[in-house]
């Protein structure tokens, strides 16, 4: 969405990695595919900014991937708090573990391997932070399921809902028109209110009133 010299700009005057987070970053390019699926520093620091200001007790991450974001969202974790986060690769899940123990945050997450449209039933609320960053025709089924979990004031950030700007266009593709589908449904919600903001590939912020 911005220029790749205005991008060196901002991740030039933006908080630097730990150096977990960097080691993470570079192993996921190295070892696995499609690395930019992988939220990336200046993505990372504002969800670590999110979190610290929210104190979350309990975190649901829709998509772990190798677990970049998760680290980035447990650092605002109460003490005793929890991030469960869900995806349906298995061979991705072991990945994540050394660089959660690393970080030390290991005995905060709780990796759930599978369809996240069943897995989220499962998981008790209240929450305070949800980061939506998964299978992109399906964001409106995990909103609708994780909304009313959601406490007065907690978050749900998604992810990609810009979708490389293709949701203006007038012909869109499946993927493009679920989260189009998704933007309206949750600009047209009562229930919260939001802000689309263009950083990366666009990131909304849905706060539950």
């Amino acid at each position: 969405m911005i220029t790749p010299i205005i991008e060196q700009y901002i991740e030039a005057h933006t908080s630097f990695e730990s150096q977990v987070l960097a080691d993470l970053n570079r192993a996921t390019h190295l070892k696995v595919m499609q690395p930019n699926m992988l939220s990336g520093h200046y993505q990372g620091i504002l969800l670590q900014l999110i979190s610290s200001a929210l104190r979350p007790k309990t975190i649901l991450e829709i998509g772990t991937y190798t677990g970049y974001s998760a680290i980035c969202l447990a650092a605002g974790l109460q003490p005793g708090g929890t991030l469960h986060t869900i995806d349906v690769n298995e061979e991705l899940l072991p990945f994540a573990k050394p660089y959660f123990e690393a970080a030390g945050i290991q005995h905060q997450i709780q990796q759930h391997l599978g369809d996240a449209k069943t897995i989220i039933p499962t998981i008790e609320g209240p929450l305070d932070l949800v980061f939506i960053d998964a299978d992109k025709a399906a964001y409106s089924h995990y909103f609708d399921l994780v909304v009313d979990k959601l406490r007065p004031g907690g978050v749900i950030l998604a992810d990609n809902v810009l979708w490389k700007g293709k949701v203006v266009n007038d012909h869109k593709d499946n993927k493009t028109k679920a989260l189009d589908d998704f933007n309206k449904k949750v600009q047209a919600d009562e229930r919260v209110k939001n802000l689309l903001l263009p950083i990366r590939d666009g990131l909304m912020w849905i706060e539950r009133l």
